[in-house]
């Protein structure tokens, strides 16, 4: 192929065509990476073949005293980056809102540690930096400030090809005019391993993504769930240590979507390779994630597991941003808490009942009346105007209410009714 690879923006070069050979271009510097070799004797028998062993010295570095100490796959310490009035400062500008010719800070200064085996989620909204980070990652943008380490080693200004990871993108970035088989093995060729590992390789990494027979077919009769199979397998096959996805689910239909969750979660642990996933999807972080990071605005609004992030928010964004969740403030915190703060109530801790219905001694309750009612099916969602001021949220299985039932509740009377602790004090 003729032409210039992209710049560190990701662009391609001036001169080149406007062709879908610039994502192919784009796909070929990650999979180009010199990703070592995992020598067969270390490979167990109850993992994929293309599963990945830690480094001895990267798992744990023992301390003269105490217990071992674990070694991040990834660690960002002070990472900033700020991009000027160039064309990969326009590009990022849309997603923020920037001024023309303004400075955009697109990471503010995050700190973070991703370990070995993780499945980690960067959820956000966009312009929040998090696609971004992902690329100082890859090494296709340089941070500002700060330095980044893979696996314990300073990779901050190592071009791509230089890093253990492969990259898995939302628009596939697969070469047309070659074979499925041929897209998977490519960067085994370039890498000149032998031609028999090379098809053993790809034969293991097509069977792990469920598309055995498909390797003499070119993407184009593909549908758009095994085109993103194909790009999956071309990524693992190389056996990088770190897999960055930037919302590869993005443009496939709901239901293909949710299977593919499933999928990636299941080959994730099946290979045991450490997944970095950028999504602004909160049930896709929800369902795969063993831990999450939600950024906001360029930085990192908190860190935990799902269910932390979920249960315990601890700020205003992230309970509004990580599901659904209610904001009590003002006068309606102190009419209905006893106190004056930002409060927060998850719509499913929230149960209907009938005016003046008692209430135990651990329990809050707001009278209120229902303003609009939602029918979603299985559940049904209520917003409520509370006589204390402001509104509330109530989310409500369907288990023995029709449509019809659930829609005649607009306009009633209600106290609803909730645990004390789920009303959670959060940072503004």
């Amino acid at each position: 192929m003729g032409g210039e690879p992209p710049d560190s923006a990701g662009q391609p070069q001036a001169g080149r065509p406007e062709t879908d050979l610039r994502w192919a271009w784009s796909s070929a510097a990650y999979l180009t990476n010199f990703v070592p070799l995992v020598p067969a004797a270390a490979e167990t028998r109850t993992r994929s073949p293309l599963a990945v062993t830690s480094a001895p010295q990267a798992a744990t570095a023992a301390p003269t005293t105490g217990s071992p100490v674990r070694v991040p796959a990834v660690r960002l310490e002070g990472l900033v980056k700020q991009f000027g009035g160039d064309a990969a400062g326009r590009r990022v500008a849309k997603g923020i809102k920037a001024g023309p010719g303004d400075a955009v800070i697109a990471v503010a200064g995050i700190d973070l540690e991703i370990f070995d085996g993780e499945f980690f989620s960067m959820l956000g909204p966009s312009g929040s930096g998090k696609t971004t980070t992902l690329r100082m990652i890859a090494g296709f943008e340089l941070p500002t400030q700060g330095r980044i380490f893979l696996h314990g080693e300073d990779v901050s200004n190592r071009a791509p090809f230089e890093r253990d990871v492969n990259t898995v993108f939302q628009d596939y970035a697969l070469f047309p005019h070659m074979t499925v088989g041929e897209n998977v093995a490519y960067g085994l060729v370039v890498r000149k391993v032998a031609k028999a590992e090379r098809d053993a390789r790809v034969t293991d990494a097509l069977r792990m993504v469920r598309l055995e027979g498909y390797e003499a077919r070119k993407p184009g009769q593909l549908s758009g769930g095994q085109r993103q199979r194909v790009a999956l397998a071309r990524a693992l096959v190389n056996r990088p240590r770190v897999l960055l996805l930037d919302e590869p689910l993005g443009a496939l239909d709901l239901k293909l979507r949710e299977e593919m969750q499933l999928e990636l979660k299941a080959i994730q642990q099946q290979v045991g390779i450490t997944f970095i996933y950028v999504t602004h999807d909160q049930e896709e972080a929800l369902t795969m994630s063993d831990r999450l990071a939600v950024f906001n605005r360029g930085r990192i609004e908190q860190v935990g597991t799902p269910a932390e992030l979920y249960e315990r928010p601890a700020t205003a964004f992230v309970a509004g941003f990580v599901g659904t969740s209610n904001l009590i403030r003002g006068t309606a915190a102190e009419a209905l808490l006893g106190t004056g703060g930002l409060f927060t109530v998850r719509p499913e801790k929230i149960r209907l009942a009938e005016p003046g219905t008692d209430i135990a001694g651990d329990e809050i309750a707001a009278d209120g009346t229902i303003r609009t009612v939602v029918y979603l099916g299985p559940d049904t969602r209520y917003i409520v105007a509370l006589d204390a001021g402001s509104e509330l949220v109530v989310t409500q299985q369907n288990l023995s209410t029709s449509s019809m039932e659930v829609l005649a509740a607009q306009g009633r009377p209600v106290r609803l009714i909730w645990k004390r602790e789920h009303a959670l004090r959060v940072n503004e």
